[in-house]
């Protein structure tokens, strides 16, 4: 459920709202454009494939990576950060530490994690005591204590809970619960039609019955009945899950449910035993996301014997820790979720395995020292200039909004004003003090991480929200907007050319760091965030009559992008992807305005044969630089809300008036639409 609400790739934090943009004074001096010549094909005509022109150079000459799905301009600084904080890792793992300290528990999970042959020579070890737990269930009663067992372990299961800001009440926390249970990555992948599809779906049963077999769950012979049984379960579960793009409601979402009218939702599940296990006895109610899909689940839990339950489990605990096992488990759980599903030829090194290990477990620690040694204050001084420049670009588009009426204009003003930036790091770091770190035991250290992060959960839920912390970590290159906080949090990995480029003019990076700024801040009035106000509450601020025309202008982006088709098989989710291609077209539009605030009425130096604006467009192009594989291109569009980069790059650039006229598009280019055929809601 976290990762629904992280809900975009890219990201930046703002640090106020100055009255005047500005430009940077040191930029005169400097005046390289920031623009990579040697990647792009000007034999493209820009109206045609502004993406092909842009990056074309770069896409004709690039391999993808043997242990990659994806390549570009993202890929290349997480591979730099990683080997940023490698060094910072094996510093600590080399060294003799005191037991408890960070650097201990730094050192002691890295090399616990590449001790291949303690991992080997354990096998599938780890799993017996999870495996003897499963096999103590005896009844439909149990089986619901069990789920909140396995829950804090961090296991996927028929749905689970988990603690998120509250959507009436930003100040305190609420416990959800959420569908899951696939051991595919969406519902559709267990219905969707067409040779591809099949091959998918052969291909996970086949995976089932080797894993059965790898991990002792079954043997040669048993392995592909169990997992035929393991698959028809999955597939009842999928029938029911809510599809992707309804998951965007967040008013939808919210319902919650006192704990003592829980059997009325599902009266033949456990409840009682599930809270008191699950240690939220003292919640009012449970927000229950997908109401439907609960009260189809009672059913299918209790018409389900546990002889079928218990290979489920046993499998789901089993592809849980397959990263942490053997190298023969990890081979055959990278061959379908990594070969299979998205067409990576070779496994990522270990050590950067370890590295990424590290950053998700104990990822402050590392970040603590990655700041001092890769994130310099003016770094920090320019951004927060950055952001307040769109800030107050917004706030002059908000204010001449053509569509919206007055009442509405103020509401987003309020939110706007509203809006808390996070830039770099965060003010006050994580405490992992009670966390116990072995250097001999990988998938202990798994489950005391897990009960770790579960145990945090329960404390903080007595409490009010604790608004100073992240979702990521400062090496992350990435971002989010999150609705109820009204917050959106840059950590300090991405502020890196291309996105930022500290030598550049400006205009390169309005174009790069600034749309991403715009479109985190869009993110806060997209068809998702919108539903909150400026406080983080859960409130329709819209007149009905804005509201209708919303919906008018964003039903022309779905269309828009819906008529993308990268395969002719498969076509762009125009709806799932609405958000994101609602924070392109804002980031970019904003990040133009802003530029052209910057200026105060001067004119844009010509750098490198092009204008100020020109370079605004190329920015954007250079930021969504990527390379897919089929199967990454099939998964991507399948499960994620943002479309692939080709697409987030033409789909936006050719409703900006702008680009028009910067590049000379006209009537018959292949990006060319009609005025009225253009998008514009911020």
């Amino acid at each position: 459920m976290k990762k629904a609400f992280v809900i975009s790739t890219l990201l930046l934090a703002i640090a106020g709202c100055d009255q005047k943009v500005e430009s940077s004074p040191s930029q005169a001096a400097v005046m390289k454009s920031g623009i990579n010549l040697d990647n792009m094909d000007t034999s493209v005509r820009p109206g045609d494939d502004f993406n092909a022109y842009v990056n074309g150079n770069w896409l004709a000459n690039t391999e993808i990576p043997a242990d990659k799905a994806t390549y570009g301009s993202f890929h290349i600084l997480r591979d730099q950060a990683q080997e940023h904080v490698r060094t910072i890792i094996e510093e600590s793992a080399a060294a003799s530490h005191e037991d408890g300290t960070d650097q201990q528990k730094v050192g002691g999970l890295y090399r616990s994690f590449m001790d291949l042959d303690t991992r080997n020579a354990l096998g599938a070890k780890p799993l017996h005591d999870s495996f003897a737990r499963i096999d103590e269930v005896s009844s439909h009663a149990e089986l619901a204590v069990y789920f909140a067992q396995a829950n804090k372990l961090g296991h996927d299961l028929p749905f689970t809970v988990g603690q998120y800001a509250d959507f009436k009440d930003p100040n305190v926390y609420m416990i959800y619960a959420w569908q899951g249970g696939l051991g595919m990555p969406d519902r559709e992948y267990y219905f969707k039609e067409g040779e591809k599809s099949e091959q998918v779906r052969a291909a996970y049963l086949e995976h089932i019955a080797k894993m059965l077999t790898l991990t002792g769950i079954g043997s040669a012979e048993s392995s592909s009945q169990l997992a035929q049984r393991i698959y028809d379960l999955e597939l009842t579960l999928a029938a029911q899950h809510m599809k992707k793009e309804k998951t965007r409601d967040m008013v939808a979402l919210y319902n919650p449910v006192a704990l003592a009218d829980l059997p009325e939702l599902m009266p033949n599940f456990n409840w009682q035993g599930f809270v008191a296990t699950a240690g939220i006895t003292e919640l009012e109610n449970l927000v229950v996301t997908q109401l439907d899909y609960m009260r189809e689940l009672d059913a299918i839990i209790s018409e389900t014997s546990i002889e079928t339950w218990k290979p489920y489990l046993k499998w789901s605990a089993a592809r849980h820790a397959a990263p942490y096992l053997d190298e023969a488990i990890y081979a055959q759980h990278f061959d379908f979720n990594s070969r299979t599903l998205h067409g990576v030829e070779e496994p990522r090194q270990l050590w950067r395995r370890g590295v990424n290990l590290v950053n998700q477990h104990l990822g402050e620690v590392v970040g603590k020292v990655y700041v001092k040694e890769h994130f310099p204050p003016e770094a920090k001084a320019r951004m927060q200039k950055l952001v307040a420049n769109l800030i107050k670009a917004y706030e002059v588009s908000i204010k001449e909004l053509d569509w919206m009426g007055e009442a509405t204009k103020q509401e987003a003003l309020d939110k706007l004003s509203k809006f808390t930036p996070k830039i770099g790091y965060p003010d006050k770091w994580r405490d992992y003090s009670v966390l116990t770190i072995s250097g001999d035991d990988l998938y202990g250290n798994m489950q005391r991480s897990a009960l770790f992060n579960y145990a945090e959960m329960l404390e903080k839920q007595k409490g009010p929200v604790a608004k100073h912390e992240w979702a990521m970590t400062p090496q992350t290159v990435n971002a989010y907007y999150n609705p109820p906080l009204n917050e959106i949090v840059f950590p300090a990995a991405i502020l890196q050319p291309p996105f930022f480029n500290m030598e550049a003019d400006d205009a390169v990076n309005y174009g790069g760091i600034g749309a991403v700024i715009g479109h985190e801040i869009g993110h806060g009035f997209d068809d998702s965030g919108s539903t909150f106000d400026g406080n983080g509450v859960l409130r329709n601020w819209w007149t009905e009559e804005d509201k209708s025309e919303f919906k008018s202008r964003t039903a022309q982006l779905i269309d828009q992008y819906s008529a993308f088709a990268p395969f002719d098989d498969l076509h762009i989710n125009g709806e799932f992807t609405l958000g994101e291609n609602i924070g392109d077209l804002g980031g970019l539009s904003i990040g133009l305005l802003a530029y052209q605030m910057s200026l105060d009425g001067k004119e844009a130096p010509v750098l490198d044969g092009f204008t100020g604006e020109q370079r605004v467009f190329l920015g954007y192009g250079q930021i969504f630089q990527g390379k897919y594989r089929e199967e990454a291109m099939r998964n991507l569009i399948n499960t994620d809300p943002h479309a692939p980069s080709e697409f987030r790059i033409n789909g936006a650039v050719r409703n900006v008036p702008e680009f028009y006229s910067a590049f000379g598009v006209k009537e018959g280019d292949a990006l060319y639409l009609d005025p009225e055929q253009r998008v514009k809601i911020w």
